[in-house]
């Protein structure tokens, strides 16, 4: 089945970099896409926020690429402007009972003014409405619709008894995590540490060192929580402060309180499983349950609510499609959708 885009637009759902990598493939074909965001910005979870006069990295920490890959060409522009940095091939790792170790590994970049930069980079050219009410998606006016987000997101977006939903994971196919970034007067840690795997630890998964990786040595680190904490405080993220605070001062031997700290809650920061297919891509009309027509309901969340009848298109792309949980997955995994449904419009 095949849709005209110049009478039928194609709407892409979520600005982070899966949403903007499939506009861009788009608009390589000569397709124009729509992307609207429910936020105040772009980035999704490649966020920065501005804390104490500087951005602070609070969603992905880092990204790695290989510069021959498509997706290394675009960070091969980044690097050559400045907006991309290398960081480190090395990061410390933390088992229970042992001290830490350093463990050599790929090259990660990091970003200057934060990841959230690269997104806004993304974005320059882009057809892009922000703060976008998303809790009803129009299907029936659009060519097709891009869900560029988790899962349990893109669920809600469509109608309870989807076939479409049913191969998109629930809430429970994800973990959340706490950031928790902190701050002191002066650097209290090792020169040579870059960042931290935490292992079988109930608080911490990882701890970064942003004014390492950000390059203007402020002394700020950036822990992520274990699932497990973040799952007691959810409705609550600056409860988990305190333990996060006590864990990386016992990690890194820190002698002092940090003198500001700030959380930012992931209620799905990363999927606990990989789809094996780079996108989720379908015909909309009539993909319900029991094969019948399929008409937008006023499903709560999990249970589907989109507005409309669904027909045309409807992809899915994000970080859970491809082999690995990345920055550089979301991006393919974008891109890959948008060329193949430039293929089909």
């Amino acid at each position: 089945m095949t849709h005209s885009a110049e009478t039928r637009p194609v709407l892409i759902v979520g600005a982070g970099i899966s949403g903007l990598a499939c506009a861009h493939a788009l608009a390589a074909a000569g397709v124009h896409a729509r992307v609207v965001e429910r936020g105040r910005v772009v980035g999704g979870r490649m966020a920065s926020r501005r804390v104490e006069e500087r951005p602070v990295d609070l969603g992905a920490a880092f990204f790695t690429a290989d510069l021959a890959s498509p997706f290394g060409a675009v960070v091969r522009g980044w690097l050559d402007r400045g907006l991309a940095r290398p960081w480190t091939d090395t990061f410390s790792v933390s088992d229970p009972g042992h001290p830490l170790m350093t463990k050599p590994g790929p090259l990660r970049y990091a970003a200057p003014g934060g990841l959230r930069s690269l997104v806004v980079d993304l974005a320059e050219g882009v057809d892009v409405e922000l703060q976008h009410p998303v809790d009803e998606i129009d299907f029936a006016p659009h060519s097709a619709t891009v869900l560029a987000m988790p899962d349990p997101q893109a669920r809600r977006l469509l109608p309870a008894g989807s076939v479409i939903a049913s191969r998109l994971a629930e809430g429970s196919g994800w973990a959340p995590t706490i950031t928790v970034a902190l701050g002191w007067t002066e650097r209290g840690w090792p020169a040579d540490f870059h960042g931290a795997f935490v292992n079988g630890s109930p608080v911490l998964s990882f701890v970064a060192d942003d004014g390492d990786r950000r390059g203007d040595g402020a002394p700020v680190l950036v822990a992520h929580s274990s699932a497990e904490l973040a799952r007691e405080h959810l409705e609550d993220p600056d409860a988990a402060i305190p333990p996060i605070t006590e864990a990386v001062r016992a990690l890194l031997s820190l002698g002092t309180a940090p003198s500001w700290s700030y959380a930012h809650r992931w209620t799905f920061a990363r999927p606990q499983a990989q789809h094996p297919e780079p996108f989720l891509l379908e015909d909309g009309v009539g993909l319900t349950a029991d094969g019948g027509p399929e008409h937008g309901g006023g499903g709560g969340a999990g249970d589907g609510g989109g507005a409309g009848d669904v027909s045309g298109l409807i992809g899915v792309c994000g970080d859970a499609w491809g082999t690995s949980s990345s920055v550089g997955t979301a991006w393919t995994s974008g891109d890959a959708l948008g060329r193949a449904l430039a293929a089909q419009l």
